[in-house]
């Protein structure tokens, strides 16, 4: 369990946002013109957006900053009430908000819960004792990643705020709704009023790219569209190729190749080829030009996609054809 005071690390604010029916698609726009405008600020080091899940009703949105005083020059600046006051027409009610001080990003992609609680300052002392039960009866089940305990931070934030990643939904759900969470919880009956919401952090590892040492969120749908055509074509041609001679049924080695592909994309294409081959297109530097760095990238994929073209021509037509 980690109690870091508000000066030990980096600073994160998690955002939750419920969106109007039917304006989803203007907001994540308007949510990533923040989150560009957000990269431009001292102490920036990431941003997520992450769409709502099974687990997770709301939009969420994460800042990570260098400092608590960073994340609050952002969070108070002019630049981003601007954005509030042009956006609100997307948003369906008021925004929740959990701001963590310390802490580290996980390298795995996890699902979180984020629970916050209002302490009185006489009832600290039983709270941990509380939380650290509570804590070593989470510890016990399936999939359980670890857990975070963060003080409250003065000027910003009352609660405590508390962590718990497990791998997976299904495994948090069964501790979420296990007898022993119920009896844990019934123990702390006095801190009854607390606040839970859960983040699903699977962004994927097809582009986890990392900005000063934290994981920096995608590239835009068109992007990720086009660097998953540039991973899977030579992936699906070279696995037909491979699996030709097994003479496999439709339905069966269809069934098959996407398996491997599948496997084969998240291990090895996407982060040894085209994540390397494309970084500086899928994640341009804050000050780059926009337009310089997509005919770049642009021209990067033609150029692959040819090449890869005339190798399978030449392969299938001219030295092999598959039986």
């Amino acid at each position: 369990m980690n109690t870091e005071s508000p000066d030990d690390s980096a600073a994160t604010v998690i955002i939750g946002q419920k969106v109007q029916p039917g304006l989803e698609r203007e907001y994540e726009t308007w949510q990533r013109d923040l989150n560009t405008a957000a990269a431009g600020y001292p102490g920036y080091l990431g941003a997520e957006i992450s769409p709502p899940t099974d687990v997770q009703p709301d939009w969420t949105v994460v800042y990570r900053f260098d400092s608590i005083a960073h994340l609050q020059a952002w969070m108070n600046c002019a630049t981003r009430q601007r954005f509030l006051d042009s956006g609100g027409k997307y948003f369906d009610g008021p925004a929740t908000q959990q701001v963590i001080s310390g802490g580290k990003q996980p390298a795995d992609p996890l699902v979180t819960v984020v629970v916050t609680h209002r302490v009185a300052p006489e009832h600290v002392d039983s709270f941990l004792e509380w939380q650290h039960r509570l804590n070593q009866e989470e510890s016990t089940f399936e999939g359980f990643r670890g857990t975070e305990l963060f003080r409250p931070i003065e000027g910003l934030q009352d609660e405590w705020t508390t962590l718990y990643r497990f791998d997976n939904a299904e495994h948090l759900d069964a501790w979420l709704t296990s007898a022993q969470r119920r009896e844990a919880l019934a123990e702390g009956e006095k801190f009854k009023d607390f606040k839970l919401r859960t983040i699903d952090n699977s962004f994927g590892s097809w582009f986890a790219f990392e900005e000063n040492g934290k994981e920096a969120p995608p590239p835009s749908e068109t992007k990720t569209a086009i660097a998953v055509w540039v991973g899977l074509y030579p992936t699906v041609v070279l696995l037909t190729l491979a699996l030709s001679p097994l003479k496999l049924p439709l339905w069966l080695g269809l069934l098959v190749g996407n398996l491997l592909s599948s496997f084969i994309m998240s291990f090895v294409t996407m982060p040894y080829y085209v994540n390397r081959l494309l970084k500086r297109w899928l994640r341009p530097s804050p000050g780059a030009s926009a337009t310089k760095t997509n005919l770049l990238g642009l021209g990067i994929v033609a150029t692959v996609m040819v090449f890869w073209v005339v190798v399978f021509y030449v392969v299938t037509n001219l030295i092999w054809t598959l039986p």
